[in-house]
């Protein structure tokens, strides 16, 4: 395998056949250059991606990550799989390195909120939720921080949609004009163009999904009285976020006769803040 690009000291983006591949090496950014050719046995881990979509989210997320946290992932993934009798595709790997920074992200500024569906969760997919648990367990005694059981609800998910069968071709196209249509309505309002290869972005778009399918699906649950607090403290911090949540409200209520929640009105204001700051700043 011949390395295309070394990414940091652990990590590097090797040619396979005909593939690109990322590869797990302690070290690999002192010990080879690029154009090397690295031999199987130096490699720890290996994420092999079917689609160059993700390529540069992926790259960036990889080259910015604590190479322990990518074991801890490993660790998680190898648990799910044991418990939930899957083999997990490298996406899952890829897309729970990046939700555990967001996650530790949200930690330093205290943002949690209580999830609406964590009862439908522990009722329908009680053994993915038991995995979602023992994420969480695993992340709090590695990081040393202390997490809400909700925050386990979100892993969760990650493990759901593995197994889920795929939409109907006529939600899937609801579902891609909706997110089409609010992130022009986010574009419009900030007077920006979002980065489609950014992190952010990415993940962003991420939530939108589950938003959107849960739309789709009449899936929109009542608020916990305890979320107030946190809406009122996010929509002063980001009040421009605040405002495009609201007409993003008013398209929801057009297209779906649905009225979103205050837990969805905030999940929306942190991504959406998240997603444009950069932006306004330039």
């Amino acid at each position: 395998m011949k390395i295309s690009q070394i990414l940091n000291n652990n990590v590097a983006l090797v040619k396979r056949g005909g593939c690109e591949v990322f590869v797990v090496s302690k070290g690999i950014g002192f010990r080879r250059k690029k154009g090397e050719q690295v031999p199987e046995h130096e490699i720890e881990k290996m994420y092999i991606l079917d689609s160059y979509d993700m390529l540069d989210h992926f790259s960036y997320l990889l080259s910015h990550s604590d190479p322990n946290d990518i074991i801890l992932i490993d660790n998680i993934i190898s648990y799910s799989e044991s418990e939930l009798g899957i083999i997990a595709s490298d996406y899952l790997s890829l897309t729970l390195l990046d939700h555990l920074e967001f996650l530790l992200k949200r930690v330093e500024k205290n943002q949690f909120i209580k999830s609406p569906l964590i009862w439908d969760i522990k009722r329908f997919y009680p053994k993915h939720f038991e995995v979602g648990l023992k994420a969480l367990q695993m992340i709090t005694e590695q990081k040393g921080i202390e997490l809400p059981e909700d925050e386990a609800v979100s892993l969760t998910l990650h493990f759901v949609n593995m197994e889920e069968s795929r939409e109907t071709k006529e939600d899937r196209i609801k579902e891609m004009r909706a997110l089409s249509d609010i992130v022009s309505i986010i574009e419009l309002h900030f007077q920006v163009k979002l980065d489609e290869r950014s992190t952010n972005y990415m993940r962003f778009t991420t939530h939108l999904q589950y938003f959107v399918q849960r739309i789709i699906r009449g899936e929109i649950h009542e608020d916990e009285k305890e979320s107030l607090d946190l809406y009122k403290q996010v929509s002063q911090l980001y009040s421009e976020s605040f405002k495009a949540v609201q007409k993003i409200k008013v398209y929801i209520k057009s297209q779906f006769k649905t009225v979103i929640t205050v837990n969805e009105e905030t999940y929306l204001m942190l991504h959406i803040n998240r997603v444009t700051e950069r932006l306004e700043e330039k």
